[in-house]
């Protein structure tokens, strides 16, 4: 069985030590931007730029929108403006940088491991920078995408979160198409990468140059344990004897709901994009829905079964909710005759409004009960977990029209 592997870069894949490459990195671009702006100013808005960036939780922005909403503005700066001077900086001066870090031979050699073995290989590096410089990094750390075909390079222009949020991770299974079977988080940094595994239900594995580490030495809280700990060498026999079973995501916990459920409108704006508008409404196959189809039913469902399910929950007493089949208003409201960007729109409207309801529960209300009229008693948590299940569904459904679209 393949693994999904999500491997982070810095001071994993790559030895690139924070406190070195950042001021190098703010010395250098504020520097490049002195003969527009204060370079002072710069390195400030550039740091207030990226918590924002960090801390975003709008699957309708995209990281580049958040950066871009905050820096240009206090500096006087116009983003079109400014586009050429960063491209400049991204192709003659960022690739100077590169003598702050230094390659991981082990890094490397498992990383060439895994594809000969046919695990599926994402990069999960914080998307914080623009797509080339995160490939320039991953070039200078002996993994340039030309010859290692990953299967995901997130970058701030097409990813809407970033770790710790596990929104970010649940948002790169999304973009994969949410693959079955295992998947292991791979980094060093124990907030950023391990908490950020564990709030999502996946396993991880802390990279450690420590003699002989062991996820059970490690004197931290449970949120912040790995599956184990090691070099790369040690990572590989670690997955050469463990089941597979014990690496099998569980989406359950509340966080992993609502990153799920977060994930889901960022990920199909991205991915909408990569099929021609022409194609939305060509149905791959006879008996398949086309991409149009699935945007209209998720946008009726959304606000015709999810959001009503949860006013409910809010305002009686162990509601009585109806089952509804859903699937025949593909044909009985002809969706396929619709505007699929405009439902694509709507459906993110909805989601938002339903992220509000979930995000104010408190952990006692995720226990809140009903009765179904299909599978008797339940509760909120059950019924949320109903709703992710949908959502990776169909995230797997646009992930195939999209790639077997001829």
């Amino acid at each position: 069985m393949s693994y999904t592997l999500l491997l982070d870069l810095d001071d994993t894949l790559l030895a690139n030590p924070l406190s070195d490459f950042l001021p190098a990195y703010l010395g250098a671009i504020s520097n490049h931007l002195a003969p527009y702006t204060d370079p002072q100013q710069v390195i400030e808005m550039l740091l207030v730029g990226t918590q924002q960036m960090i801390q975003n939780q709008r699957p309708d922005c995209t990281l580049k929108d958040v950066f871009d909403g905050v820096f240009y503005s206090p500096l006087g700066l116009v983003e079109s403006d400014l586009r050429p001077i960063f491209g400049q900086f991204y192709e003659n001066i960022y690739p100077s940088l590169k003598k702050h870090t230094h390659s991981k031979p082990e890094a490397i050699r498992f990383v060439e491991q895994a594809f000969e073995l046919g695990h599926r290989v994402a990069i999960a590096t914080n998307p914080l920078f623009p797509y080339t410089a995160i490939v320039q990094r991953l070039s200078w750390a002996g993994l340039p995408p030309e010859k290692y075909p990953f299967a995901l390079i997130p970058s701030y222009e097409t990813f809407h979160f970033a770790k710790p949020n596990p929104a970010y991770l649940a948002e790169i299974l999304a973009q994969l198409g949410w693959p079955e079977g295992p998947v292991l988080m791979v980094g060093d940094d124990l907030e950023n990468d391990i908490s950020t595994a564990n709030n999502l239900g996946i396993s991880s594995y802390l990279i450690s140059e420590a003699e002989n580490p062991s996820a059970g030495s490690l004197p931290t809280p449970a949120k912040l344990k790995p599956a184990e700990a090691g070099n790369f060498s040690q990572l590989q026999e670690w997955l050469n004897r463990i089941s597979k079973d014990l690496l099998e995501p569980n989406f359950n916990s509340p966080p992993a709901m609502l990153a799920i459920l977060r994930s889901t409108p960022a990920a199909l704006s991205n991915m909408c994009q990569e099929l021609p508008l022409a194609d939305w409404t060509k149905r791959p196959w006879s008996d398949e829905w086309c991409q149009t189809e699935i945007l209209c039913h998720l946008r009726d469902v959304e606000a015709e079964v999810n959001l009503p399910r949860l006013r409910q929950f809010l305002q009686d007493t162990n509601p009585f909710l109806t089952g509804m089949d859903t699937d025949p208003w593909v044909d009985q409201r002809k969706y396929i005759h619709q505007d699929g960007p405009s439902a694509l729109q709507q459906f993110i409207t909805s989601r938002m409004q339903t992220l509000n309801i979930l995000e104010d529960l408190s952990p006692a209300d995720w226990n809140t009960t009903a009765r179904h009229s299909i599978f008797g008693p339940t509760d909120l948590t059950e019924i949320v977990s109903i709703m992710t299940g949908h959502d990776r569904l169909h995230i797997r459904q646009v992930y195939d029209v999209i790639h077997n679209s001829s």
